[in-house]
């Protein structure tokens, strides 16, 4: 794989785990003040996009939706995927 496809790679992870970051905060903050929320179903998209590490880390930092399951259990389960995924196509073309 050229060096353009790693650096873009790179940028779109660093840019997904930005907006997982943001999402998840403005929903902690919007649950607190009694404002619209984000969806849950758009948060898991987003994990499952590849924010799911940011996404996971900001919510145990925030205690935000620690006691929902599917998303203690699912945003975990989402990120070992990802890191496989990521493993795999690391030893198939970088290697």
């Amino acid at each position: 794989m050229s060096n353009t496809k790693k650096i873009f790679l790179l940028i779109y992870f660093a840019l997904i785990s930005v907006v997982a970051i943001v999402l998840t905060v403005y929903d902690k903050n919007a649950a607190k003040k009694g404002r619209r929320r984000i969806s849950e179903r758009l948060l898991m998209w987003v994990a499952v996009l590849g924010g799911s590490a940011a996404m996971y880390f900001t919510m145990i930092a925030s205690h935000h939706k620690t006691k929902k399951t599917k998303f203690m259990a699912g945003i975990p389960a989402i990120a070992t995927v990802e890191a496989v995924l990521v493993l795999f196509l690391h030893c198939r073309f970088f290697v």
